[in-house]
């Protein structure tokens, strides 16, 4: 009887994964695409700071959508356990999930934080965010971040029983207390919302500042786009951040067939919120 309820579960998990990847890889291509042309096509976009951190993230949305699509298809090609059982596909998918979430959650603070700044009333304050000065906290979080993700990539390992997971105790401590609830949780989440609203006050007190009404206008656009962005980043994260918090400190024996595949089916449903977190910039277009 649980043999059948699991089977039936690890189908619906799988089937449920594959779709929700197909339509929610469908969304940010286009969206994403559409993102990449406008910001970097239209004129009155190509030298706004903002816009640059918008186009980087779209880039690695993109990049995580088509690795997502991949990671999920490839169990049905080769297998479960081919899969399960790599060690080089284990290490790849640590190293580019990781680093294109941090960075493409590091442009959503970055977005925030020159919205605040371009549209605050001190002029002094707006002189900060040069496009020099973009470019290389662009520039320096991508560095960073792959530096990150590759060490993480180092001490992830096989267990025959638990499948790909971390091995270093170090480092589980660390994605515990640290890279999950703070690192890719509560910090990006909180720095993202706070400047964003800041941003929005600025915004509503922009028409006593003396400014072209098409740059009042743009600004206003601008800064929501951001504020929307920032809303579903914080409703699509939260979720899967305390998921894994959980997941972390969890061990899932595979012999049990039905607590794996009820885990398999949470972390099916979790990780769809996570894909279409990186398929809402297809919305942004439309504003």
């Amino acid at each position: 009887m649980a043999s059948s309820s699991s089977s039936l579960i690890l189908n619906f998990a799988s089937i449920y994964s594959l779709y929700t990847n197909c339509i929610t890889f469908s969304m940010g291509l286009i969206g994403n695409a559409l993102n990449i042309l406008v910001f970097t096509q239209l004129k009155c976009f190509r030298n706004n700071r903002c816009a640059l951190y918008i186009t980087v993230e779209s880039i690695c949305n993109f990049i995580v959508q088509i690795f997502s699509l991949i990671f999920t298809i490839a169990p049905s090609i080769y297998g479960e356990d081919a899969i399960d059982n790599s060690l080089n596909w284990c290490r790849i998918r640590y190293i580019i999930t990781q680093t294109t979430a941090l960075i493409a959650y590091s442009m959503i603070c970055f977005a925030a934080c020159y919205q605040f700044v371009s549209t605050n009333y001190r002029f002094n304050f707006r002189q900060i965010c040069t496009s020099r000065l973009s470019k290389y906290f662009v520039f320096l979080s991508i560095c960073i971040w792959f530096l990150h993700s590759l060490i993480f990539g180092f001490f992830v390992g096989i267990q025959p029983s638990l499948g790909c997971v971390i091995l270093n105790q170090i480092l589980v401590q660390y994605s515990t207390f640290f890279f999950y609830p703070v690192l890719m949780g509560f910090l990006p989440i909180g720095i993202a919302s706070l400047f964003s609203l800041l941003a929005f006050r600025n915004v509503r007190r922009i028409i006593r500042r003396q400014m072209p009404v098409e740059r009042r206008r743009f600004d206003r656009q601008i800064t929501a786009m951001v504020l929307l962005r920032v809303v579903f980043f914080v409703l699509l994260t939260l979720p899967n951040r305390s998921y894994r918090i959980y997941a972390i400190n969890t061990t899932i024996d595979k012999t049990n067939l039905l607590q794996y595949a009820i885990v398999q089916l949470i972390q099916a449903i979790f990780g769809s919120f996570v894909d279409l977190n990186y398929a809402v910039n297809f919305a942004f277009f439309f504003i």
